[in-house]
């Protein structure tokens, strides 16, 4: 098995009043290769998709100055606004965000977006619902396509898209090479508390679609903010088969919850990631 591998951090993991170039000088002195930058659904990350161009060269050349370059976005922003929601005007501005997201990472040389795995989320989903999302979901992917950014879906902590199997059902159905998965191995753990099969029977579904790969601490019905260690997620064994399935780069996925050691936080996570990701490759 090769053994080269790159790991990322998320943004979420640094305190929100840091700059940008300040998080990637954090992610390079805690000895992670690149950064994931978070859009999600408050207005402040929402505004990044209306950075001017004077923002976006002032990024890049951030990256450039720090060798540490920003690699994917994790697009939760459509939680808020949702491909699927049963009303036209949100609907609409859910393919806005898509399409900035997609211009967006296309001028940073951004390779890869996370989608969150959601319908609906703050609604009740429908087969209406979820009719629209397959539509727009259509959409995106030619989106990506035409600009050269792969979008992917994280499996999310609810029954509609906790699992890779159920996220290949939308790839397969779309069948577009654009759109691929981007499993969180935490949430998969608690899903197969309640779904059939193992984290890694579930993984094996996804052969030959998987982009990367979230490595985030879980315990049963907890999916955040669970310290690295203390939860039932089998990281080496998991990691193992994400490396068997061509998976070569992985996030670590943490949040800052205001500890001031946060900055021993960040290399303790990268020295135990680290460690199981050897373990993996050597097992």
């Amino acid at each position: 098995m090769a053994t080269e591998y790159r790991l990322g951090l998320y943004e979420k993991s640094m305190p929100g009043t840091l700059t940008l170039r300040e998080k990637l000088l954090c992610a390079k002195e805690a000895g992670f290769d690149y950064l994931e930058l978070s859009i999600d659904e408050t207005d402040e990350k929402l505004a990044r998709l209306d950075w001017t161009d004077t923002e976006i060269s002032d990024l890049r050349r951030a990256m450039e100055e720090t060798g540490v370059p920003i690699h994917s976005i994790c697009l939760s922003g459509h939680r808020k606004y949702p491909m699927g929601h049963p009303d036209s005007a949100v609907r609409s501005h859910s393919m806005e965000i898509m399409k900035k997201a997609i211009l967006l990472a296309s001028r940073l040389g951004i390779r890869l977006i996370q989608l969150a795995g959601y319908d609906v989320y703050y609604e009740k989903g429908t087969p209406n619902t979820r009719c629209f999302f397959e539509e727009n979901l259509r959409r995106s992917a030619l989106l990506a396509a035409e600009y050269g950014v792969v979008i992917a879906f994280e499996t999310m902590e609810t029954p509609f898209m906790n699992t890779v199997a159920k996220a290949m059902r939308y790839v397969n159905a779309v069948g577009n090479p654009w759109l691929q998965v981007y499993p969180d191995i935490g949430n998969l753990t608690n899903a197969a508390l309640t779904e059939e099969g193992s984290v890694t029977m579930d993984l094996e579904t996804g052969r030959g679609h998987i982009a990367a790969v979230h490595l985030k601490e879980t315990v049963p019905g907890v999916f955040r903010e669970v310290p690295f260690g203390t939860g039932h997620v089998d990281f080496v064994s998991d990691a193992r088969k994400a490396l068997e399935l061509g998976v070569r780069v992985f996030v670590g996925e943490f949040w800052y919850t205001g500890s001031e050691s946060w900055r021993q936080d960040l290399w303790d996570a990268n020295v135990f990631l680290r460690e199981k990701l050897a373990a993996a490759i050597s097992a």
